[in-house]
């Protein structure tokens, strides 16, 4: 047995080698990219001068040298782009900007898709649809929509109704499935459309992505501080437009008057419009004004639409840069440096009285193809009749020259027409990729973007506090570390205490390599569950530990104690684990935001402390187990040599008291629901937040008294955090209303509620999130949201407690372990819901029941069982030993021999949580807070609640079988 765990913990060894070697890789990642960000920051700094950090110069130049460098290598053959998204990035919560979720309305899209007019049943079956799908919450809104279509015409044919997306011919489940396809494929069109708006506003490293749900999209976008902006560009409509070209030559004379003007311009830097171009004119494109790179565009654009430009350029041009840029290398004649840049290029367009030539939801459908005979991809569309027609008239008057197709002022393709195009059906060729010919294809269709855009969700984190984060997650980090380092020395001495302080540093470097590959991003949430793991990772080393102990004192020499409690403690660490990990998956497929950066750091750390733990410790006993220093080991301190040695408490006598205490506590609480009832937060109630920052202490019921009259009726809390001179506004004032002008209502009931604390601050200044003072921070939690959040919670808590009994009925074989462990897990989870409904409103922190709290519940569900498993580990081993005790007595037995273990474990977890409770920042206080409570209540429930209910039902069960022999 000896040989085998020694055998095991060699090939681990030779395991982290590896992993040592791959998380040295993709760490290197991180610091390579925090080197060039650093130098980026230093570029826009000295470009900015005087204007700071929070200037649009600032931005543009820290993007322009972002973008400069994206495509050079710069470490181990990657490019610049290729380094950033393997590092580890930072989460908005660290680094502040917009957290935007946006519903895409599929209703507003099958109308745009139907034709519909004089069909009684189209918008019937609407309507029905939208009541199902509010009542059902269901995500799947084309099929419901096509069900009720058939309720109200069974023998109707959707191919009629969606003629340009379904067959004629084709079955029910045919057209659902096409109709599926069009609206994901236009859902997709809004997403490319609000992706190249983002990167034209200037943003670095976006993430947007489509989401499960029928037509939501989330937008993450690090550093935005224009935030009325980006809301405004994110929900105004899509505008495609058709141009004629003007060849640049025909007014090339007004193009140099302009430049001389620039130049001679004593107030500027002497540069003139071409001056800020790489290159001008192109014999093989005629309509190209020149091409430039990111950081001059702001500089062309305010020249084009200056007052002097309106002037000299002819009435009928418009000019428009192309979206995509083209990629060559130039030289920086200030450095001799060679790099790969981007430069777009200015194009002149035709307008008559300022028009496009064509314009509207004009194209009908359209597609990416490939042309089989000479190769290539191509783009196929169909368009509307009456535009058809204007469409032939466009390219009888334009054959040999080009036609510009322009999405939101944006110029996507500029295809040269060769013939007259009749009856609307066109082919647009060019050098495409095939997923540029789908994106031009999913832009033609878009038209207008019928579809209205709702923001159902929507964060903002202002950078100041999200430093603050940074430092606050920092520290708690640092100080938990060293006070378990700490700890296990002063309990189970040096040696010991010091090679589970290296496993612990083991643990956290493979714990960021691993999320470094998998391109994660670390947010507040993370940090947590990172220190989380770090004080479950210390539970297997004192289940070790405790166990070595009891070996030593049954008179086992310091190498088999060392054996055997390596051995002893396996199933115990395993199962309390993998309830752990159980615990994190269901929060990874159920939560969202934040809550999943807390399962993923959880998960992963819970599977590093086990590796490291178990097997890396192991090996450095193996490898000193013969010298003089490790045969003396005795994994005491004199701290400790007596601690728990020796218990014989009857817990089980206790029972009955027990029993009233948990009975009281379940009264008191039950009592509190219906007298109190809980303080939901706005993930599950819907609502808004704002942090707002004063220049002195305020006192939060006179900022109440005073906002309360202001909004109508509405709910309105106030409640401080951090320190006296921050607080938390909440309400849900018109959170059901479509007005887009809600918010900045909003902000302007706040400026002048608070008007007497913030004095003479601008409503500007007061709204922006980048100041000192004002609001720091807001979210907005739709309805929808809100109702898909209690869902998911419900869901996910029911889960646990499920997983969590199975589990345990599968690994003891009897249900009375199972009926033990769900009783305490649910007394536990009940006694913390009730503890915030009798409390919320006393603490100064919030005690809100939101993502947060049911993540903190299902963490607290985990670590319960974990702490029930050790004692239930120890009862089956126990009968295995001695086979005639009775199970009163094994029960008791067990306890008290892993009383140590579970107080050792309850503490060291206690001390992390304090630490992140006291130094983690009010992000997570009342996260840590309920986890705080949980654990104790948990470690009581344990002994107090598991033990004597498994205690009763395996009796019960006992006097069953007695009955039925008999019988």
């Amino acid at each position: 047995m000896q040989s085998k765990g020694k055998l095991g913990s060699v090939v681990a060894g030779v395991i982290a080698i590896f992993l040592v070697l791959i998380c040295l890789f993709y760490i290197s990642f991180t610091l390579v990219t925090n080197h060039h960000e650093d130098k980026a920051e230093a570029y826009a700094t000295s470009v900015a001068g005087n204007a700071g950090v929070n200037s649009d110069s600032y931005r543009m130049a820290y993007k322009s040298y972002i973008d400069s460098i994206s495509r050079e290598k710069v470490y181990l053959g990657y490019t610049f782009a290729e380094v950033q998204k393997l590092g580890v990035g930072l989460g908005l919560d660290l680094k502040g900007g917009m957290n935007v979720t946006l519903q895409v309305s599929v209703p507003d899209i099958l109308r745009s898709m139907a034709n519909a007019d004089g069909n009684p049943y189209f918008e019937a079956a609407i309507a029905q649809t939208d009541s199902v799908v509010k009542a059902t919450r269901s995500n799947d809104y084309v099929s419901i929509f096509c069900q009720q279509y058939r309720k109200l015409d069974p023998q109707g044919d959707l191919s009629v109704v969606f003629k340009d997306q379904v067959k004629r011919g084709d079955s029910y489940e045919a057209a659902e499935a096409a109709l599926k396809q069009e609206v994901k494929d236009r859902v997709s069109s809004s997403t490319n459309v609000l992706r190249n708006r983002i990167d034209q506003f200037g943003v670095v490293a976006p993430n947007i992505q489509e989401l499960e749900k029928d037509g939501q999209i989330l937008l993450e976008l690090p550093g935005v501080k224009e935030h009325d902006r980006v809301k405004e560009l994110l929900k105004s409509s899509a505008n495609l437009e058709f141009y004629e070209t003007i060849p640049v030559n025909e007014f090339q004379g007004s193009l140099m008057e302009l430049t001389a003007m620039g130049r001679a311009d004593s107030t500027g830097n002497g540069r003139g419009l071409l001056d800020y171009f790489v290159h001008t004119a192109n014999p093989y494109n005629p309509i190209m004004v020149g091409t430039a790179v990111a950081a001059n565009r702001a500089a062309i654009d305010s020249i084009i639409s200056s007052p002097a430009a309106r002037r000299l350029l002819p009435s009928n041009v418009k000019l428009a840069w192309e979206v995509k840029p083209e990629t060559m290398e130039a030289t920086d004649t200030a450095t001799g440096v060679t790099r790969r840049v981007d430069l777009y290029t200015l194009v002149a367009l035709k307008t008559a009285n300022g028009r496009p030539a064509l314009s509207g939801d004009v194209v009908t459908s359209a597609s990416s193809e490939f042309d089989q005979m000479q190769g290539g991809n191509y783009v196929s569309m169909n368009m509307k009749p009456d535009a058809a027609r204007q469409w032939a008239r466009i390219t009888a008057a334009n054959i040999e020259k080009q036609v510009a197709i322009v999405l939101d002022g944006q110029v996507y393709s500029a295809p040269r027409v060769n013939n007259v195009i009749e009856g609307g059906r066109s082919s647009i060729t060019g050098n495409f990729t095939t997923d540029e010919a789908k994106d031009l294809a999913n832009v033609l269709k878009s038209g207008k973007m019928a579809a209205k855009v709702d923001i159902i969700s929507d964060t903002v984190i202002g950078p100041s506090l999200g430093q603050k984060a940074i430092e606050d997650g920092f520290m708690s980090f640092i100080v938990a570390l060293v006070l378990l380092m700490i700890f296990m020395m002063a309990i189970y001495g040096v040696i010991p205490g010091l090679i589970a302080n290296l496993g612990l540093i083991f643990n956290l470097f493979f714990t960021f390599g691993i999320l470094a590959s998998f391109q994660a991003v670390l947010t507040l949430s993370g940090i947590a569950g990172i220190v989380l793991a770090l004080g479950m990772a210390v539970d297997a080393n004192v289940l070790i530990f405790e166990r070595t102990k009891e070996e030593l004192r049954a008179g086992k020499s310091v190498r088999m104690a060392i054996a055997d409690g390596y051995s002893n403690a396996f199933s115990a660490i395993f199962d309390s684990n993998l309830t752990s990990v159980i615990t994190g998956v269901i929060l990874l497929l159920y939560g969202t935001g934040p809550i999943k950066g807390f399962a993923t750091t959880l998960i992963i750390g819970i599977i590093c402390s086990f590796f490291t733990a178990v097997y890396l410790t192991r090996l450095v006993f193996i490898i000193g187990e013969k010298s003089r220093a490790f045969q003396r080991l005795t994994f005491t301190t004199p701290l400790s040599k007596r601690m728990f040695v020796g218990a014989h408490f009857d817990f089980l006598g206790t029972r009955r008291a027990s029993f009233i205490a948990c009975g009281v506590i379940i009264a008191v609480v039950v009592c509190s629901f219906f007298m109190r009832g809980l303080n939901q937060g706005i993930d599950f109630s819907g609502g808004r937040n704002y942090v707002v920052q004063f220049d002195h202490p305020v006192k939060t019921h006179e900022l109440q008294a005073s906002l309360a009259p202001l909004f109508d009726g509405a709910q309105v809390s106030v409640i401080t955090i951090d320190d006296d001179t921050k607080v938390r506004i909440s309400t849900n004032y018109r959170i059901d209303s479509d007005d887009p002008n809600v918010d900045d209502e909003i902000t302007g009931i706040l400026y002048n509620g608070l008007k007497n604390e913030i004095g003479s601050m601008s409503l500007q200044d007061f709204s922006t999130t980048n100041e000192a003072v004002g609001i720091i921070s807001s979210q907005k939690v739709g309805p929808t949201v809100a109702n898909d959040m209690r869902t998911d919670a419900v869901i996910a808590v029911l889960l646990s407690l499920i997983a969590m009994f199975l589990y345990i009925l599968i690994r003891f074989h009897n249900i009375a372990f199972s009926v033990g462990a769900l009783a305490a897990v649910a007394f536990t989870a009940f006694t913390i819901i009730g503890f915030y409904s009798i409390f919320y409103g006393v603490f100064p922190f919030a005690m809100e029941i939101d993502q947060s709290f049911i993540a903190a519940i299902l963490t607290v569900i985990g670590y319960q069982i974990n702490d029930t498993v050790v004692v239930f580990d120890r009862v089956r081993e126990n009968v295995g030993l001695y086979p005639k005790q009775d199970f009163y007595t094994n029960i008791n037995n067990s306890i008290n021999s892993t009383l140590g273990r579970t107080l050792m474990t309850s503490g060291s977890t206690l001390l992390v949580l304090l630490c992140i409770f006291i130094l983690g920042g009010d992000a997570i206080r009342s996260f840590t807070f309920a986890m705080i409570f949980g654990v104790v209540i948990g470690t009581c429930a344990t002994i107090f609640v598991a033990s004597p209910v498994a205690y009763l039902t395996e009796k019960r069960q006992g006097k069953t079988r007695n009955a039925a022999v008999k019988a």
